[in-house]
C-alpha cells in the first residue's frame, strides 16, 4: 500500500506556476544528462524543449514580482517540492555515485 502524501501547502498561482515549470526543467534536464541517458535523439528532444520551459519558468518568477511577491517562501515551497516527488526528479540531474567492483 502506498503511503499517503501530505496536502500540497496553499500557494499563489504563481508559486504554483514556478514549481511547475521548475520541476519540467529538472525533468528535461535529467533527460540530458550525459551519464544518464542512452541516446541522443531523447537528449536532443529534451534540449529543445527546454528552451520553452525555462521561458515559462522566467514569465512565472517575472509575475510574482510584478505582483509583489519579493520573497521566496522557501520552506513551503520545498514542501511543495516534496509532494511532487521533486527529490527523486532532481536526482536524475546528478552524477551517479561510481560502482563498487
Amino acid at each position: 500500500m502506498v503511503p499517503e502524501l501530505p496536502p500540497l501547502p496553499a500557494l499563489t498561482r504563481a508559486e504554483g506556476e514556478f514549481i511547475d515549470a521548475y520541476l519540467e526543467v529538472v525533468d528535461l534536464l535529467g533527460k540530458i544528462n550525459p551519464s544518464r541517458t542512452s541516446h541522443t535523439y531523447g537528449a536532443l528532444r529534451a534540449a529543445q524543449a527546454l528552451a520553452g520551459r525555462v521561458e515559462a519558468l522566467r514569465q512565472a518568477l517575472t509575475l510574482m514580482h510584478m505582483r509583489g511577491e519579493s520573497e521566496v517562501h522557501a520552506e513551503t515551497l520545498a514542501c511543495a517540492l516534496r509532494v511532487l516527488d521533486g527529490e527523486r526528479r532532481a536526482a536524475r540531474v546528478t552524477v551517479p555515485g561510481t560502482r563498487a567492483s
